[in-house]
């Protein structure tokens, strides 16, 4: 084997992960035999309801959760070629910050609102870089300039609650991005922000990681929000992937009921004055789930096979369903998603 024929390891790789959280009233089956690969330099959305176990994933990843109080049954994790179980808190704290950053969806609760932005952000690059504070300075405003933030040394002295919700996050993903990470974690980063605000922040996450070759897992409820930064897509469903591929295919091409309704229920679909459409029903509860396809209650396609777990179908294209209606049925109309 050649040293070009070596392949690096995925930035991140879950495989056939099932966790769930130990309660009183039994076990709360939060994640299904979850898969989801991230490769080097690449950028993943993974869409879904709240509750779907998106961001699950991607906290047992870098075990966030808390310890104790949940249990893995199968599968297993990697970053960058690492088992994070096996990592004892010194190594966990080496990962956080310097291989992995996270980004988060409410910067007031992210950042220490009695701690000027300069401190904060001097204190994350000094812990996993050998630089001196001056340097440690110097990195912080040209890493604030390059998130567009104006008067970046002005902004090292000022205090979180002293800027907008929009420079609050740019704040963020300047620290997330300062010690050149290999993969960031971006969980609803723009949920809470205005359209403007939020194109211009997707646009900086998106610029700076091509920039960089950083890989990115982009969490988000709106399938129209990752498409536009996005190279793949993963579709979860109540702790399950139902459908995944490359951005364009699955907006094109859409084959599971469920994402199908997602891109229905976008506000781009509709007419002035016009109700925005819903799914109707709820995610179920995970305690006691149904049986076979958990999307079966609300899916207007069901019938007697969806009473059996469907299994993973790999499709042309590099797209993947789990829907008995779309199994051994590769290609279904168009939902004309706007680009």
């Amino acid at each position: 084997m050649t040293a070009h024929s070596v392949q690096r390891p995925h930035a991140l790789s879950i495989e056939n992960l099932s966790l769930e959280f130990p309660t009183y009233a039994g076990a709360v089956k939060a994640l299904d035999g979850v898969t989801i690969k991230v490769g080097n330099a690449e950028i993943v959305g993974l869409v879904g309801e709240s509750g779907c176990g998106k961001s699950v994933s991607t906290m047992a990843a870098t075990r966030l959760l808390p310890e104790g109080r949940y249990k893995i049954t199968q599968g297993s994790i990697r970053l960058f070629g690492r088992d994070p179980m096996a990592m004892d808190e010194e190594e966990l704290q080496q990962v956080r910050g310097k291989l992995v950053s996270t980004i988060f969806q409410e910067p007031m609760n992210a950042l220490n609102p009695t701690i000027r932005i300069g401190q904060q952000l001097v204190s994350v690059i000094r812990r996993h870089e050998a630089l001196g504070r001056k340097a440690a300075e110097a990195v912080a405003v040209n890493i604030l300039a390059d998130m567009l933030i104006p008067e970046p040394a002005r902004i090292m002295q000022a205090y979180p609650f002293e800027l907008s919700g929009g420079m609050r996050q740019r704040v963020l993903i300047a620290m997330a991005f300062s010690c050149n990470p290999g993969l960031i974690i971006a969980d609803e980063p723009t949920t809470a922000l205005d359209v403007t605000v939020q194109a211009a922040i997707l646009r900086l996450i998106q610029g700076r990681a091509r920039r960089t070759g950083t890989s990115v897992v982009f969490i988000s409820h709106n399938i129209a929000v990752v498409s536009q930064i996005c190279d793949r897509l993963y579709i979860m469903y109540a702790g399950r992937i139902v459908e995944s591929g490359p951005t364009r295919a699955v907006l094109d091409r859409p084959q599971h009921p469920y994402t199908r309704a997602l891109l229905r229920c976008l506000p781009e679909r509709v007419r002035p004055k016009e109700p925005l459409e819903s799914i109707p029903g709820t995610v179920p509860n995970l305690l006691d789930p149904p049986p076979g396809c958990f999307y079966r209650p609300r899916c207007p396609e069901a019938d007697a096979r969806c009473m059996e777990k469907p299994h993973s179908t790999a499709l042309p294209g590099g797209q993947a369903v789990s829907c008995w209606q779309r199994a051994g049925h590769p290609s279904h109309p168009s939902s004309e998603v706007p680009s």
